[in-house]
């Protein structure tokens, strides 16, 4: 995977006559925010070679369909299949009924691709967006994701998401390892190699790094792997017992773990390098699976202290908890939105357990997967708008995702065996 120093080096933005700038106060012209929205019909002709306009090619058909794949992942845009004009850049839109298209064209020099994009407006008859990016023609794909989250950006005023990866576990080798995959699922590399037990992975904000707590020295220890050197590891907490879930803050520089050092499991925080900053429980039943409010202010965690799985919330400041959820005697897995505004965990409803949404001070709780089967440990998307999580049908464990209104469930990564313990990276850096 390139480094983002790679990627910033490597692929060059230049803001010329053919660049477009999105002024502050520029039009927003879709509220994804609303409770129903029409998809938008758009078309992503092929791209045109500049040396060879007259026809598409493999490369130019390719890019049309990774940009077609990463603006359809958002949900709210409907891309009209290129069979039905050709993939023609010269189609009859009015008649196919579309309302904005992306044109792309690029040229191809020894091992550079210069690539430029559009986003015109066919109502209105304009450019609303062009870029042009150069690189290594390996980093075509990269560069189309990119526009891909600028196009998002133009129609709603909040960058897209097709650059994000989501980390899971996956037996696939015959053990339980740490897999990392972009969310379009053309990209999955192994990540750990220990032969042996692996889960809970967690990004660092700036999604750099991955914690994840391992087992193959015999006790839950818990490491950090540098995703941008080489997939460097080093061991920060291998106390006696469990070492597990860590939780970074939102400024990455310490995190929440569960530790049983003395016994029960209890919230300590720790810095990076594994030294101990303070317990934040005790006596108090078993606490783990720790989750930050995205200010930092808050700790939703879930416990056992009242006899049953239930998900609580600390004050950070004051060290006050409160118990937020009461449906059910197994709540679990809670995972805080990064808009603050809702905590996703799993409950068990009717035998089975499902997704549900609650707010960060209690209430009345909101199932969001409803299909048969057991639906388990959400993660959001660095947008609020979607969740990753764990579907299990006969005895067979999935990664799927979900939009929070509980439309759009699929199953994401076209891999043998069994995935668990999904978790969403932030974007990248832009």
């Amino acid at each position: 995977m390139p480094t983002n120093k790679t990627i910033t080096a490597t692929i060059v933005l230049l803001l010329a006559a053919l660049a477009w700038t999105r002024p502050a106060t520029a039009r927003v012209y879709l509220d994804i925010t609303a409770a129903e929205i029409r998809k938008v019909p758009m078309a992503v002709p092929y791209f045109l070679d500049k040396g060879k306009a007259d026809k598409a090619s493999p490369a130019g058909i390719k890019m049309a369909d990774t940009l077609s794949r990463g603006l359809t992942f958002h949900g709210f845009i409907d891309v009209t299949a290129p069979d039905l004009y050709q993939g023609r850049q010269d189609a009859d839109w009015q008649a196919l009924g579309v309302d904005f298209t992306v044109l792309g064209q690029y040229t191809l020099n020894d091992d550079e691709i210069v690539l430029e994009m559009r986003l015109i407006n066919l109502t209105e008859g304009r450019m609303l967006l062009g870029r042009r990016y150069r690189g290594p023609i390996n980093k075509h794909g990269e560069m189309v994701l990119k526009f891909c989250d600028e196009v998002i950006l133009t129609l709603t005023g909040e960058n897209g998401i097709s650059r994000s990866q989501i980390s899971f576990v996956s037996d696939l080798s015959g053990n339980k390892e740490i897999y990392l995959a972009d969310v379009l699922g053309d990209n999955i590399r192994q990540v750990t190699h220990h032969h042996n037990l692996a889960v809970s992975p967690r990004f660092s904000p700036d999604g750099q790094l991955l914690a994840y707590t391992s087992y193959h020295h015999g006790n839950a220890d818990l490491y950090i792997t540098n995703l941008t050197q080489g997939l460097t590891t080093r061991p920060i907490s291998r106390r006696k017992g469990l070492n597990m879930a860590p939780a970074w803050t939102p400024d990455g520089k310490s995190m929440v773990v569960t530790l049983s050092k003395d016994g029960t499991p209890d919230l300590y925080q720790i810095d990076t390098k594994g030294a101990i900053l303070r317990r934040l429980t005790a006596n108090a039943g078993i606490n783990v699976s720790p989750s930050w409010s995205p200010d930092g202010s808050r700790l939703a965690f879930v416990s056992d202290r009242t006899g049953r799985p239930q998900v609580y919330v600390m004050d950070m400041k004051s060290k006050n908890v409160r118990r937020i959820t009461f449906d059910g005697d197994d709540n679990t897995s809670p995972s805080w939105s990064p808009k603050g505004d809702l905590i996703a965990y799993t409950g068990k409803h009717e035998g089975n357990y499902s997704i549900f949404l609650i707010s960060p001070e209690g209430g009345a709780s909101t199932r969001v997967t409803t299909s048969w089967g057991n639906h388990e440990t959400p993660s959001w998307s660095p947008d609020g708008n979607q969740l990753v999580y764990v579907r299990e049908r006969q005895g067979e464990k999935k990664t799927c995702s979900i939009f929070k209104n509980g439309k759009g469930m699929r199953e994401l990564f076209n891999l043998k065996g069994n995935q668990t313990f999904p978790q969403w990276s932030p974007r990248p850096p832009k």
